[in-house]
């Protein structure tokens, strides 16, 4: 209220009726992982595998990558996510060092030095840059043309000379280009075209470029969190700091890993072993390996339990939070090794999130690593969702009157939101009450208490059949 001096009306609107709870994100996706191309340790925005493709490059055999035993496993991962039926995806590209871009020297007709090409980003994909010159002028009159090609994209620039054309290649989506030298002279024609080299991608990384790329991630509104080509056994650590520094911080998320080894058919022990040095409810623990195409070597390939995780994070994306995963189809062609019943059985056991042939591909269980409250994965996400709209809905009260008034429009919110909840059966029942104390209220304390009940889907069904 404005200070009364003058005569006349002075009104005061009070607003905190109209408080509610905003949008909240329950599907997007964090994901680290190697690739072609692209700044390292940054965070880029993917609403499809085209746009991975576009802004990461396209990955290397798996069977044969460019570096040995380091294939590039971003877009291989995202591959699978989006397969799975991902949609908003926040990627990092991570590497061991700075990755090099491609470059070409480009040379006049009489082999001096006229400028050089560097691929706008750094890594192998600058390698697959094609250059083509041509001298398409009549006799006397030189018309270069140089062409840059790299996947579908194409693109050309004309001059007289090296100077011309160096200045209109200054506009290309693809390439960088030097200091012009030997401005005046023509080129050297290349036809066919030849290819930037010297790219670099670093793909050899540890779990120290891994927390490095999840660190990226931690500001990011990121519900899944998937690492891309790694097993359980080098990245649980970063995974389980990560998770635990972004719960603290207000961002809680779950994430998705695969087991390092899937054992075999009949022997369970490698990723039980796996299993037993996990135990959190934020982690889900995915086996077996999955069976694809590598549309680079044009060769089906199988691939470890990583991304098989990756598709069930995409699936995962797709359901709201109180919706189980449990005996959900996911997107695979085949699974790698296909264990026996009882192996699936020892496996549930020890809380790990499987598929099996079933209908097509089903996951077995939706469960976490934990052994309390939080196994069924769907638990975990409603929990983090009622504590983000109660977030969402209390924050904005900060600052205001301590006062009944105020504290009832604030249950009056939080009522509301909750009750969204009940109708969209993500709770049975809550029962909630926003109370202070004087000496509460002198501290500027609004005491919120909720008691709230989810909903737990169902595993199992028992059958009593009563024949007479």
């Amino acid at each position: 209220m404005a200070e009364m001096i003058l005569p006349g009306t002075y009104i005061e609107v009070r607003a905190e009726g109209l408080i509610s709870a905003g949008a909240i994100a329950t599907g997007n996706i964090g994901i680290v992982g190697t690739a072609a191309r692209g700044p390292r340790n940054e965070v880029r925005a993917l609403g499809s595998y085209g746009e991975a493709l576009d802004l990461f490059g396209a990955y290397d055999s798996f069977v044969s990558p460019n570096v040995t035993g380091s294939p590039l496993s971003l877009t291989r991962a995202l591959e699978q996510a989006y397969r799975g039926g991902a949609r908003s995806v926040y990627a990092v590209r991570i590497a061991a060092g700075d990755p090099t871009a491609s470059s070409l020297d480009v040379l006049t007709d009489g082999g001096d030095p006229a400028f050089t090409l560097t691929a706008v980003d750094p890594g192998t994909w600058g390698d697959a840059v094609a250059m083509k010159i041509v001298d398409q002028g009549a006799p006397g009159a030189a018309n270069w043309k140089l062409t840059l090609t790299y996947r579908s994209v194409t693109e050309t620039f004309e001059g007289a000379d090296v100077a011309a054309v160096h200045d209109a290649v200054g506009t290309s989506t693809l390439v960088e280009v030097g200091t012009v030298d030997n401005g005046t002279a023509g080129f050297a024609t290349l036809d066919p075209a030849v290819h930037l080299a010297g790219g670099a991608d670093e793909p050899v990384v540890s779990s120290i470029d891994v927390a490095a790329g999840l660190a990226e991630l931690e500001d990011e509104p990121v519900n899944i969190v998937l690492v891309a080509g790694f097993g359980s056994t080098a990245i649980r650590g970063v995974v389980g700091a990560h998770l635990e520094r972004t719960e603290n911080e207000g961002k809680e998320r779950i994430a998705v890993i695969g087991v390092a080894d899937p054992g075999t058919s009949s022997d369970a022990s490698a990723p039980i072993a796996e299993a037993s040095a996990i135990l959190d409810d934020r982690i889900a623990l995915v086996a077996p390996g999955l069976v694809s195409t590598d549309a680079t070597a044009r060769a089906v390939v199988d691939l470890p339990a990583s991304y098989l995780a990756a598709v069930v994070a995409g699936r995962l994306a797709t359901v709201d939070p109180h919706i189980s995963l449990t005996n959900k189809t996911v997107a695979v062609d085949n699974l790698q090794p296909k264990y026996t019943s009882t192996v699936y059985k020892n496996l549930l056991q020890n809380r790990m999130l499987l598929v099996r042939k079933k209908m097509g591909f089903q996951v077995v269980k939706a469960i976490t690593t934990d052994n309390g409250a939080f196994k069924q994965i769907s638990i975990r996400r409603t929990v983090d969702y009622a504590k983000e709209g109660v977030r969402q809905s209390s924050d904005p009260y900060i600052g205001r009157l301590n006062n009944a008034r105020v504290r009832a429009a604030m249950q009056a919110t939080l009522d509301g939101f909750l009750s969204q909840m009940v109708l969209d059966e993500m709770l049975v029942s809550y029962e909630l009450s926003v109370t202070a104390t004087r000496a509460q209220e002198i501290a500027g304390i609004a005491q919120v208490t909720m008691t709230l009940l989810p909903t737990f889907s169902i595993d199992f069904i028992k059958v009593t059949m009563n024949l007479q």
